[in-house]
């Protein structure tokens, strides 16, 4: 059994809702949620958008590897109207390298293996500069060691310059 720790979020419709399903999809596709952080809300980050992100994130055991971690998380994404080709219309109309959806499911970790493939990088290689990610991952695992930069989640926090912003609880 492995520990895989998810973020997911979403600034289109009704995304608490919409998180609610992806955390009991997650719980019936790629296992047993064992702890689950606060919804935060943030700017969007990286791009410009009217609506406010909502972040939650997930640790759950699976019996999966990795590779099927990500083929599950794109499934739900898909059953809940993530709609990639929209997205990708959207970066180009405007030319960010972002855009709003309806939901993202990001895989932070899984245990302490080291992953890089085309499709697929573990850890996740932004988390540690984005506090969307930093603050609700400090909330639930504070001492998981980064096993590329060899410091705790709460010293990745600690160390963030610039923060994103004034962040509520969801």
């Amino acid at each position: 059994m492995a520990r895989v720790i998810l973020i997911t979020g979403g600034n289109r419709g009704d995304v608490k809702s919409r998180l609610q399903r992806a955390q009991s999809m997650i719980n019936a596709e790629i296992g047993p949620v064992m702890r689950c952080s606060h919804r935060y809300k943030s700017a969007p980050w990286g791009f410009q958008a009217d609506e406010p992100f909502s972040n939650q994130v997930l640790v759950a055991d699976t019996d999966l590897s990795p590779r099927e971690v990500l083929e599950k998380v794109q499934a739900i994404e898909q059953a809940l109207g993530r709609d990639r080709a929209a997205e990708e219309a959207e970066k180009e109309r405007t030319g960010q390298k972002y855009s709003s959806r309806e939901i993202d499911v990001d895989i932070l970790f899984y245990d302490d293996e080291v992953v890089a493939d085309m499709d697929l990088v573990i850890p996740h290689p932004l988390l540690h500069e984005r506090d969307f990610v930093l603050e609700p991952l400090c909330e639930v695992a504070p001492q998981k060691i980064h096993p590329v930069l060899g410091r705790t989640v709460a010293e990745l926090w600690d160390e963030m310059d610039g923060r994103n912003g004034d962040r509520e609880c969801d």
